[in-house]
């Protein structure tokens, strides 16, 4: 199935609403380490999805990522997804 750009525009308003309520929800405490919530919220989510679609292979799931078959497996061993 061939999808359009506006998958991208999709990922990127989830992100934007998230961080609007994530900021709305503070009622006036400082944010801290932001970018960091943010990455670690979305990877996971990514890389379980995109090894499901690999059938596990961790191989095709790097390529698909575009990165390294060795940063694809720290990063899973990072968020607890392989042992």
């Amino acid at each position: 199935m061939i999808r359009d750009h506006h998958d991208d525009d999709d990922i990127a308003t989830c992100v934007c609403k998230a961080l609007e309520n994530y900021f709305q929800r503070l009622e006036g405490e400082k944010p801290v380490a932001v970018y960091e919530m943010v990455i670690r919220s979305v990877e996971r989510p990514m890389l379980e999805v995109v090894l499901k679609q690999a059938g596990g292979n961790q191989t095709l799931a790097a390529e698909i990522l575009g990165i390294n078959r060795n940063t694809l497996r720290k990063k899973l061993a990072d968020h607890k997804l392989i042992a």
